[in-house]
């Protein structure tokens, strides 16, 4: 997992000095959240509740531009996904809506309420992140411990 988040730096590193070699100015965004079960279904995290490492989120942002950008992230082992780009200025994310997808955990597949996605504008200037409130699961059985 390290390997390839090097790679999407390198990546990103490299875009951008083509786009600095070609006169054009370069900006960078970054859109992260979590993914979490709520083991015992009660909307309060507590120390039985994990996070969900391979949980598929998807963001869809409209540039600037009015261009239209689909990006498919996954949870890592810290129940973390993470969107990254590099573009010319004049292309920057406008407005993104971030959307649990689906949670490859077992038992933990429902969708909590309040948690079906959030709209955002992005205004951060070039180098800045947008934190995106924590998505949630539910048990499809709550353990006999939470009742």
């Amino acid at each position: 997992m390290e390997a390839k988040k090097q790679k999407v730096a390198m990546d990103l590193i490299l875009l951008s000095l083509m786009l600095f070699g070609l006169g054009v100015s370069a900006w960078t965004g970054e859109i992260h959240g979590r993914v979490v079960c709520d083991v015992c279904g009660d909307s309060s995290l507590g120390p039985e509740d994990h996070v969900l490492e391979g949980a598929e989120v998807a963001v869809l942002c409209i540039t600037k531009s009015n261009e239209v950008l689909n990006y498919q992230a996954f949870t890592d082992a810290k129940g973390i996904y993470t969107v990254a780009e590099t573009m010319p200025e004049s292309d920057r994310w406008d407005a993104c809506l971030a959307r649990p997808i689906s949670s490859f955990h077992e038992h933990c597949t429902h969708l909590g309420g309040g948690s079906s996605g959030v709209k955002f504008s992005y205004t951060h200037p070039s180098g800045y992140s947008h934190a995106v409130r924590t998505f949630v699961y539910k048990p499809v059985n709550v353990p006999p411990y939470c009742i």
